[in-house]
């Protein structure tokens, strides 16, 4: 297939979607464009423009993020009993006004209230998003995933390039620019998202949260996969610092984000069909789980390998790491749609906003786990022991999954194969 035919079929099977859900593939775009237009730059305008130290840079950014994978299931819950379109609703217009204070706030108070206004927000519409359409389509949720994802990782490209090109007037200008994008996704879905229709909760929002919690299939499930979220964040950590170690070129952490959103944007649909067509849920989510293992295989020369400072050197030094990158991503890519798919299966669709936010409450207190492990082995000698942790995570989350597979304890998302 090439390239055009695979941009043709996302488009066409977009189109083959629900009103609603294209229109929160495309809210999701918008979403990913606001936010990497200005969250990259953040730290630089704290620090640069505000003049602040980086503990209080460091703790403006720790509230923002704090703030969303804190309240995630305050997000999920709350989409099961108000209906997720209105937290979708309220999600986009809290993140525009924290952009809009982020964009006028001097003051370290008025910083913070932007960074919880913005964590906040997305509390909320992330898994209110999901959870609405995995109800509006319940009968194709990873090739809905799939899509989603393409959107999503163009949105991510896409922002730091407008973010980068506006930060040549002032960062305000960023600010506004991306205030302004989040008030105009409150605009669209006010005027054309619909309302899914909400049954009346029989029971607390507690006893909900432990009926849950006592749903050992759900809790084996989230606790086998939270390998593949602590790995996710890698690209975001490991990879950019792997990157100025062995070059002194700007542009290696551009070419590393460049090739493996490119990459996503045009594998993501061929994947996730070809695996939905051939194998079962808990194959393929084993099989993306042992390649994100094997991307950080492919990473240990990268640890011995010496600084390049020549194009043939920083050519030669960057190869390995960008095939490790790619890996990765394949890896993401062929997992994470079917774990999307499978987390509402769990349950019900009163309850799927719950099953989201519980789902990645523990996944993202996982993931700043891992991340402290993760760091903290890459600055030992050359890295390995980091290496050797996410290796380690990765094929520990494949056998959990490949294990829960063969017992037969995976979820069966709307009758198809498990």
């Amino acid at each position: 297939m090439t390239e055009t035919h695979s941009r043709a079929g996302t488009l066409a099977l977009l189109r083959s979607f629900p009103r609603s859900v294209q229109l929160l593939v495309l809210n999701q775009y918008g979403v990913n464009t606001g936010f990497y237009m200005l969250v990259p730059f953040l730290s630089m305008h704290l620090t640069g423009n505000l003049g602040l130290s980086l503990a209080i840079t460091g703790l403006v950014l720790g509230v923002r993020t704090l703030s969303q994978q804190g309240l995630f299931l305050i997000g999920g819950t709350a989409a099961d009993r108000l209906g997720p379109h209105r937290v979708i609703i309220v999600g986009c217009a809290l993140r525009s006004v924290g952009f809009a204070v982020f964009a006028f706030g001097t003051s370290v108070p008025l910083l913070l209230l932007a960074s919880v206004l913005s964590g906040l927000a997305g509390a909320l519409f992330n898994p209110a998003v999901r959870s609405y359409i995995a109800v509006a389509e319940p009968t194709r949720r990873a090739e809905a995933f799939s899509v989603f994802n393409v959107f999503a990782q163009a949105g991510a490209l896409s922002g730091p390039l407008i973010g980068s090109a506006l930060l040549t007037v002032d960062f305000r200008t960023v600010a506004i620019a991306a205030a302004v994008i989040f008030a105009a996704l409150t605009l669209a879905q006010l005027r054309f998202l619909p309302a899914h229709p909400v049954e009346p909760a029989d029971t607390t929002v507690l006893r909900g949260w432990g009926a849950v919690l006592a749903n050992r299939r759900f809790v084996l499930f989230t606790v086998a996969m939270l390998g593949m979220f602590a790995l996710q964040t890698q690209m975001y950590l490991v990879y950019p610092v792997l990157a100025g170690r062995i070059t002194d070129w700007g542009g290696a952490v551009a070419v590393l984000f460049l090739s493996t959103t490119i990459f996503s944007l045009f594998a993501q649909v061929r994947l996730t069909r070809w695996f939905d067509h051939r194998t079962h849920r808990g194959i393929a989510i084993t099989a993306g789980l042992v390649l994100m293992g094997a991307a950080f295989v492919a990473l240990l020369p990268v640890l011995w390998s010496d600084r390049g400072h020549g194009v043939g050197e920083i050519a030669l030094a960057l190869t390995p790491l960008v095939l490790s990158a790619l890996i990765l991503e394949a890896g993401i890519m062929i997992a994470q749609p079917f774990v999307m798919e499978l987390i509402p299966a769990y349950g019900n669709s009163n309850i799927s906003g719950t099953l989201f936010g519980m789902f990645y409450l523990v996944s993202g207190i996982a993931a700043a786990g891992g991340n402290a492990l993760i760091g903290y082995g890459i600055d030992l000698g050359n890295g390995w022991p980091g290496a050797l942790v996410c290796i380690v995570l990765a094929w520990g989350s494949a056998a959990a999954v490949w294990l829960l597979h063969r017992r037969n304890l995976l979820a069966d998302p709307a009758g198809t194969p498990i």
